[in-house]
């Protein structure tokens, strides 16, 4: 089958590309370079310098994409609080650009990366389950819920299967330790340089950590399952301090981390509700924190060139 990834030069999008192509479908990436980084594209794949807010219509004509995977985005909820402007341009009109490019050249389903993490704000009811409302505290979680209502809209005029995958925090190999999202990877990176992280805040702020292994393969199954929205998670929270102790017993060391002040528009807590997506999709994570930890510490320090 022909696909073609946007972000496919990026830390969950050149995974997927691995794993299309691993699983014998052919492969197109759609990359502006802005954080993605040209060397993560495989080689068997066709690559395409793009802006995902520009005219994408010919560059979809011309790979004969069935199915598309919109990863493209702006990832940092700080700077969509800083530069709304921005984060409107790339992950809603970027959004809507991929499609009405998939309307226009026939591409069957859009399988989109949305944010279980920010779409539904800070809830009381943990897990989250996908029909909770949605109540984004920060323009990136308001611009991932337009970017999802229109996909259901082009999905009733046009026919597409739209496919909504809310990630919870995505963490592993390829990750940028030097972004502001990220905090495993940053963490990592600081611990193995032999400096002390910052937490913001208090630290007790929770996160669902899932491992960018088990994100593929709910992209992989999201191919041919129902359209909707799914989230993609473990249903297991984990505070921000507890997740630097983890780093730590990995990496050694004793030295505390350092605090500083909490950030405008961070939520409290988080923690999706995967059992939809074992129901419908047939997915479920298949890797522990403390494993899926191992192996993205084992990789930045095999690789320092990442760091």
């Amino acid at each position: 089958m022909k696909t073609l990834v946007t972000g496919g030069a990026g830390f969950i999008g050149s995974h997927l590309a691995d794993a299309l192509l691993a699983a014998g479908h052919q492969v197109t990436v759609v990359d502006d370079l802005s954080r993605g980084r040209r060397s993560r594209v495989p080689t068997a794949a066709r690559f395409i310098q793009a802006d995902v807010a520009s005219d994408l219509r010919a560059v979809f004509a011309g790979s004969g994409a069935e199915v598309v995977f919109h990863l493209a985005a702006q990832i940092d909820v700080r700077r969509s609080i800083s530069d709304p402007l921005l984060d409107t341009r790339v992950n809603v009109l970027g959004t809507v650009g991929v499609l009405q490019a998939a309307a226009d050249t026939g591409v069957r389903r859009v399988v989109f990366a949305s944010s279980g993490g920010t779409v539904y704000g800070d809830t009381d009811v943990l897990p989250t389950p996908e029909t909770a409302p949605l109540r984004p505290a920060s323009q990136y979680g308001a611009a991932k819920v337009a970017a999802e209502l229109y996909g259901r809209v082009y999905g009733d005029l046009y026919g597409i299967d739209f496919v909504s995958l809310r990630y919870a925090n995505v963490y592993g190999p390829r990750q940028d330790p030097h972004g502001e999202a990220g905090v495993v990877a940053i963490f990592s990176e600081k611990m193995l340089r032999g400096e002390v992280p910052a937490i913001n805040g208090d630290g007790s702020q929770t996160r669902d950590y899932v491992y960018v292994a088990d994100v593929v393969a709910a992209n992989l199954v999201a191919i041919d399952g129902p359209p909707g929205a799914y989230n993609v998670g473990t249903g297991v929270e984990c505070d921000v301090n507890e997740l630097h102790r983890r780093l730590q017993a990995i990496i050694g060391g004793t030295a505390p981390a350092t605090h500083g002040p909490a950030k405008a528009g961070e939520q409290r807590r988080s923690c999706l509700d995967p059992t939809l997506a074992a129901s419908s999709l047939h997915w479920s994570p298949r890797l522990t924190l403390d494993e899926g930890l191992r192996l993205t510490v084992e990789y930045f320090r095999s690789d320092p060139g990442d760091r």
